[in-house]
């Protein structure tokens, strides 16, 4: 089995959505949330697309100095992005780096601030 299937996996289990875009700023792949909630631009049909195109220009303006600020240095590697208060939802946009240490992309990683009330391994 290829590793590249653990990655897409594990994406895949992400209940937020994911975007990953190579360094050109190309959606390369998305995970099914984000294919959902973007099913009015085409769900899985906007990889391979320009980001840009989906982004106002105050918004491509700022990942456009991320993406810069990401080459600058292997150190640069995460942004807070983006608070949605409605749902206690946090965005960033972290660097792809290759073993090297080289910007290869970035993708949009959520974190809910929400705290999980389950009990821990409770599997019913």
């Amino acid at each position: 089995m290829e590793l590249n299937e653990f990655f897409k996996s594990y994406v895949d289990t992400e209940e937020d959505p994911v975007f990953i875009c190579d360094k050109d700023m190309r959606i390369i792949y998305i995970n099914s949330v984000a294919a959902e909630n973007y099913k009015e631009y085409g769900g899985y049909s906007i990889a391979g697309k320009k980001l840009g195109i989906f982004l106002d220009i105050e918004t491509q303006s700022k990942i456009d100095m991320l993406v810069e600020w990401f080459k600058e240095s292997p150190d640069n590697n995460r942004v807070f992005a983006h608070r949605y208060t409605s749902t206690n939802m946090d965005v960033y946009v972290s660097a792809l780096r290759n073993d090297k240490g080289e910007f290869i992309g970035f993708c949009n990683k959520c974190r809910s601030r929400v705290p999980d009330t389950t009990e821990p391994y409770n599997m019913d």
